[in-house]
């Protein structure tokens, strides 16, 4: 058998093995350590180069990024600031068409700097958001969709768990991975504005519940108002921490490992003067941290042995020869990238096609010409679009089981977020058609 038509069998029973239900991680060891045994008729290889893959992974010095980084966000989740932010937005923006929707945007944006997991975002303001917009006469299923859509923006604004993944599997910088997001992210979050505030103005039928004859006139009451003093409050934790991780960053003050460390050292400084870690919330938080962190760190343990098969088996060249045979260039291959990754988003979560992903297409990225950090970005935005497409759209269920409203289907919160596939498929072709837009900031 060829090495292309072995790497194919091997990546096929990977996929398989993932789909009846088998982890991740088992998956890729499993696979890993059977094609090497097959491949070379030598256990003692495959076994050395398990140990290598698991050792080098923990020695890593990088790998501290993500406990770090996953506890600030934790931190910042159980502090209500998501909720405090989302209250300025909606003070700032409620004589904007469709402001309420712009807040969440707006909310989220901010939220994602600090936090760098989407479904974090999904769950703290499907709890926030969507019931303040369906009192000011929003239909629930674009309130919802609204928040699982403005979601991906925790992993594309920097920090971003999916950024650390990529960049440890592609061995790229994490620091100009993050600094690579901050435009696209941004960009993200200006095109779903505007994409809202054209559905209010042209199709508000799609946003509002016209059976509500007081919809709009409530959207467009006074209210209590927020003082600037009471903004200032609300806003100054999370732009300090902001500044502190991104400033650091940007700036090269801090690696990103130090920027990990000093955003969960604020993070927890907020923690503790909001009174938010008693009743054993700490404890928790440090318990979901750990384990979080273990889940990852095993998966990338069992992806980086994974990727040594692959290179043992001569996959990545045998496709690269393959993709440049075919006369298809470098945009060909990266359509037909995309379009795979795009249809894995349907039945496998995020991680779960970085890991299979990212160490077959970087070497065919690298022959193509391509800027891995350009392509770390592209490859994060797709397979975020994922997060919204059925059957699987974590996001989307999330928004459904923290919501809990039985009037509420997962087809209509599907439906609600099927505007934001859209402005994200026409982000993803931006980035790719122009590279500066990554790599302006590097």
């Amino acid at each position: 058998m060829s090495d292309l038509g072995f790497g194919a069998l091997l990546i096929g029973a990977l996929v398989t093995l993932v789909l009846l239900g088998v982890h991740i991680a088992v998956a890729l060891i499993g696979i890993g350590f059977a094609g090497i045994w097959l491949m070379r008729e030598d256990v003692q290889m495959a076994m050395r180069l398990l140990y290598l893959s698991a050792y080098n992974g923990v020695a890593d010095y990088i790998f501290a990024t993500i406990p770090l980084f996953v506890l600030m966000g934790l931190l910042v989740s159980i502090s209500n600031v998501g909720k405090d932010t989302f209250e300025v937005a909606e003070a700032l923006l409620r004589r904007v068409r469709g402001g309420l929707g712009v807040a969440t945007v707006a909310a989220n944006t901010v939220f994602a700097a600090v936090t760098g997991v989407s479904i974090a975002s999904a769950a703290v303001f499907t709890r926030v958001a969507v019931p303040e917009m369906v009192r000011h006469g929003y239909r629930t299923a674009f309130a919802a969709g609204t928040v699982a859509g403005s979601s991906v923006l925790g992993m594309m604004i920097p920090p971003s768990l999916l950024m650390i993944i990529y960049g440890v599997l592609a061995e790229q910088s994490i620091g100009k991975l993050f600094i690579a997001g901050v435009i696209p992210g941004f960009l993200l979050a200006v095109v779903f504005v505007l994409m809202i505030v054209l559905m209010a103005t042209f199709t508000p039928g799609k946003v509002f519940d016209l059976q509500r004859r007081q919809a709009l006139a409530l959207e467009r009451s006074t209210g209590p108002l927020l003082t600037g003093g009471q903004m200032a409050g609300k806003l100054v934790p999370i732009a300090a921490l902001v500044v502190l991780v991104l400033g650091g960053l940007y700036t090269g003050f801090f690696t990103p490992t130090e920027a990990g460390g000093i955003g969960a050292f604020g993070a927890l400084v907020v923690a503790l003067a909001r009174r938010s870690l008693g009743q054993g919330r700490f404890w928790r938080v440090l318990h979901e941290t750990g384990s979080v962190s273990v889940t990852i760190l095993i998966l990338l343990i069992a992806a980086s042995f994974y990727s040594r098969m692959l290179s043992v088996a001569g996959v990545p060249v045998a496709i690269s020869d393959l993709v440049q045979d075919a006369g298809l260039g470098p945009y060909g291959f990266l359509l037909i990238y995309v379009l795979i990754v795009l249809f894995l988003g349907m039945i496998l979560d995020s991680s779960s096609i970085l890991l299979i992903m990212t160490p077959v297409a970087v070497p065919i990225a690298t022959d193509m010409g391509f800027n891995l950090i350009q392509f770390g970005v592209l490859t994060v935005l797709a397979v975020e679009i994922g997060l919204l497409t059925p059957p699987f759209g974590i996001s989307v269920f999330t928004v459904k089981s923290t919501l809990n409203d039985p009037k509420v289907s997962v087809e209509q919160i599907f439906g609600g977020a099927l505007p934001y596939i859209g402005a994200m498929l026409f982000v993803l072709l931006l980035v790719a058609l122009f590279p500066w837009l990554s790599l302006a900031l590097i």
